[in-house]
């Protein structure tokens, strides 16, 4: 039982197990997740970065145990990874104002997130390629996608500079 719970959680109850690009369906099954509770629901985002914290914590123990007895230790099943790194700059959007946000501009937002995570995390520039390279397990697993996520924030600083030097 405990098997396939965790199965479930390390591949998103089963988005993972889609064959064609699972990595991509988990990102955008985060935006919309992301999108229901900050704008359907409006849960605190109090309880959304409590319940990130535990989902970063667990998926180590999760991954781990589920690339125990396998040959790739980054299969493409595995999609809590990108859950969680997509979180990263969508979060902090949500968090960043005061201000309440229009779901148009949320929607917006959430989707240039979700392209430049999928940039990153498929790019691989230095240290998310450090991290895929040289981590053959969970660490690795998770933090290619970590860093995937604060290159989304990083460029959308940015942006958000020069064009404030450009208007």
């Amino acid at each position: 039982m405990i098997k396939i719970l965790n199965t479930l959680f390390v591949t998103l109850f089963g988005l993972g197990k889609i064959p064609k690009i699972p990595g991509t369906f988990g990102s955008l099954a985060t935006v919309i997740v992301f999108y229901f509770l900050f704008h359907i629901i409006e849960i605190s985002s109090d309880i959304i970065l409590i319940s990130l914290i535990v989902i970063f914590i667990y998926s180590f123990s999760a991954v781990a145990a589920h690339i125990k007895n396998k040959e790739n230790k980054d299969p493409k099943e595995v999609v809590i990874d990108e859950f969680i790194g997509q979180s990263i700059p969508i979060y902090l959007y949500e968090i960043s104002h005061g201000t309440e946000k229009s779901p148009d501009e949320a929607l917006i937002f959430y989707g240039i997130c979700f392209i430049l995570f999928r940039f990153f995390d498929i790019v691989k520039p230095f240290p998310v390629s450090f991290f895929d390279k040289n981590f053959k397990n969970s660490f690795g697993v998770v933090m290619d996608d970590v860093c995937a996520g604060f290159y989304v924030v990083l460029s959308l600083i940015c942006f958000m500079v020069l064009s404030s030097y450009l208007v």
